[in-house]
């Protein structure tokens, strides 16, 4: 079974540690471990999801850097009730184009996710906002609780989508010049030492 792999990114504070515990566990909990695992089906079809949750290490640079290196999609978390985190949401993805796109021009499997959609009265993001920096990003949004479990699920579904639609491009590519996709391949493998 194929396992993929994708980061939950965002600001400090803004649920990505509940929202991963809740799609994992199926709770509301305090504590966490940061790499999880979950086998679930989607569209019928059984995937593994290894989640990297980059809560706590939000302030380092370097850290963030790896971590978009070694993932394939991303969640991309906000919070609802912060304007300034809806705006890192942007420095994060700018930094995922900067890091992904070279390695071939594909489109990088990006969810978008405005979270805390319970607290109604702590609202300053609007949801026109995230549809619209979705739309120009060609990526899905979900304002999603952690606390209500409103869709966390649905989440983590669209990015497995989008993950086997990557996997179904490189595997025409590579069917069609197996030489040429080799050596692109080779050509983009880097070593990093921190």
């Amino acid at each position: 079974m194929r396992v993929f792999q994708c980061a939950v990114m965002g600001s400090g504070g803004v649920g990505k540690s509940a929202i991963t515990v809740r799609f994992i566990n199926g709770s509301y909990l305090e504590w966490y471990d940061p790499t999880n695992r979950k086998q679930f089906s989607v569209d019928g079809q059984p995937c593994l999801l290894e989640i990297l949750d980059t809560a706590g290490i939000d302030q380092y640079l370097t850290l963030n850097d790896m971590f978009i290196r070694e993932s394939e999609g991303f969640v991309l978390v906000f919070s609802l009730c912060q304007r300034d985190t809806f705006e890192e949401v942007i420095r994060t993805y700018e930094a995922i184009q900067r890091i992904k796109l070279p390695e071939g021009g594909r489109t990088v499997p990006i969810v978008i996710v405005g979270n805390k959609a319970d607290l109604l009265d702590e609202r300053e993001v609007d949801s026109t906002e995230g549809e619209k920096l979705a739309s120009g990003w060609n990526c899905s949004y979900y304002e999603t609780s952690a606390r209500t479990a409103t869709n966390i699920i649905p989440v983590f579904e669209d990015i497995v989508r989008q993950l086997r639609k990557n996997d179904l491009i490189k595997r025409q590519e590579r069917d069609k010049d197996p030489l040429n996709y080799r050596k692109k391949r080779i050509k983009n493998k880097k070593c990093v030492i921190l």
